[in-house]
């Protein structure tokens, strides 16, 4: 029986849910074979998977290959999520790639990548995510920072961060992982509803009782602009599951 089953329904997904090491600290099994299990022991259907390395190469063609290939095992139960760094050229070949292996979404990293959401860089890339009809991933922080290393100084994204990626394009869709419940009302109530609609939030950073942030955010911004995210392996996936059971 799964631990957590009855909180969310059998066809579920993770939307965030990472393989590979870490280069900070080490994580605990960070492979595709213990996420599988953590997904079958918590009655979860699949998840969105990307690749913990690529988030520091500066070219991410390697990485990618190296996600697609430990993936090719577990698909269609692991999709994986490309991360794609449209500051270095060839970048295309990425999204290209992304569509032929039939992925959900791609993953960038503008503060780790050196670009900034507001600039040409990002502007292309959203257009070409829009054209392909691939959600583009950010992902807010990856670890709280009291607890990084000190070479680790890549900054959180901002609101503004987000508001400029939604407005990179007219069609573009996002889905920002590892906000908190400040940013999120930011940047929803600092958007217009086109802009608003086009951005979905996981709920892997979000906070449960005693402060209730989910429910809150479940009432106020809407229920449908959240999806289930584990940041697994940095996490334990067990939490974001409680906390969407203690959201009712």
């Amino acid at each position: 029986m799964a631990d957590r089953g009855a909180a969310v329904p059998p066809e579920a997904v993770d939307h965030n849910a990472l393989v590979g090491p870490y280069p900070f600290r080490a994580l605990p099994d960070a492979t595709p074979e213990r996420l599988v299990a953590d997904l079958t022991r918590l009655g979860l259907a699949g998840a969105w998977v990307g690749h913990v390395p690529s988030v520091f190469y500066r070219d991410v063609a390697a990485g990618n290959d190296e996600l697609l290939r430990l993936l090719e095992p577990h698909r269609p139960r692991l999709a994986p999520v490309l991360a794609v760094n449209p500051a270095y050229p060839g970048w295309e070949r990425e999204v290209q790639r992304a569509v032929a292996a039939r992925c959900p979404a791609v993953r960038t990293y503008p503060a780790h990548y050196g670009f900034a959401t507001s600039g040409p860089e990002f502007r292309a890339l959203a257009a070409a995510c829009a054209a392909r009809g691939l959600e583009l991933v950010l992902t807010v922080r990856l670890e709280d920072a009291r607890q990084r290393h000190r070479l680790d100084v890549a900054p959180d994204l901002i609101g503004a961060d987000v508001r400029a990626a939604v407005r990179a394009d007219p069609a573009v869709r996002l889905l920002v992982t590892n906000a908190d419940r400040a940013l999120v009302e930011e940047v929803h109530f600092g958007s217009t509803p086109d802009e608003a609609a086009r951005v979905r939030w996981d709920i892997a950073w979000l906070w449960g009782p005693p402060d209730d942030q989910l429910a809150r955010l479940f009432r106020t911004v809407g229920r449908d602009r959240f999806v289930l995210g584990t940041h697994f392996p940095f996490r334990l996936p067990e939490a974001a599951l409680a906390r969407l059971a203690l959201a009712g």
